[in-house]
């Protein structure tokens, strides 16, 4: 019986734990002002038109300005976890935290040609 009812108090903080984390990761909100802070390292690669690395393979560098800030925010924690796999950009996105990954992604979805502080310009 003992078992049973620690297998189930196991479970139930698990279960818990989780909840907190989805609602901890939902409550993060970008801020673009804060964001424009946040962007050197990217600057370097992604403000640079028509910009392609050598290493680790020939890879062509999007341009950010104007990308849908969610896509940015998923496309970065697939770098942090090694979802996605670009040796350069898992080292950048590792330091980051969960709110600078929002406003790094709200400064460029806020983005666009004519904009003030796009990169490209």
């Amino acid at each position: 019986m003992k078992k049973i009812v620690g297998k189930h108090v196991v479970a139930g903080a698990i279960a818990m734990l989780a909840c907190f984390a989805v609602t901890a990761h939902a409550d993060v909100v970008g801020n673009a002002k804060a964001g424009q802070d946040k962007v050197a390292m990217c600057i370097g690669c992604h403000g640079i038109p028509d910009y392609r690395t050598a290493y680790p393979e020939v890879y062509h560098v999007p341009i950010l300005g104007g990308q849908n800030a969610q896509y940015m925010v998923n496309a970065l924690h697939g770098y942090k976890k090694g979802d996605r796999r670009f040796e350069t950009m898992h080292a950048v996105v590792s330091s980051l935290t969960e709110q600078d990954i929002a406003d790094i992604a709200a400064y460029y979805a806020a983005q666009t040609a004519a904009s003030k502080d796009n990169p490209n310009k």
